[in-house]
């Protein structure tokens, strides 16, 4: 599986055109604590069902606290067809460690 740290994200996100789909697969008490500007907010668990409405064509990178979470999503999206999904190497954690301090965590 392909992963992206997040200092890469962030000068990829400077001059992306089209920009991916950062999808986010925390839970939504996670998701009210922080998120990356611009991420759609899918949990997990309902990624089978909500796949179907993503472009298996759309460059998709997914994000969780951890980076564990979006792995397994990650590898789920790829065996289900989709063909260009990176996986956010440290999740948000790592994010608010290297390129946003601001952010809350938890």
């Amino acid at each position: 599986m392909l992963e992206i740290t997040p200092t890469e994200l962030k000068a990829y996100l400077e001059t992306a055109d089209p920009k991916p789909l950062l999808l986010d697969v925390r839970e939504p008490h996670e998701w009210a604590i922080c998120r990356i500007e611009g991420s759609r907010h899918i949990p997990m668990n309902q990624i089978p069902e909500a796949s179907a409405e993503l472009d298996p064509a759309q460059e998709t990178i997914v994000i969780c606290h951890h980076g564990g979470r979006s792995a397994r999503v990650a590898a789920y999206l790829t065996q289900s067809g989709f063909s260009n999904v990176l996986n956010l190497a440290g999740g948000v954690d790592a994010w608010a460690e290297e390129v946003d301090p601001a952010m809350p965590t938890y």
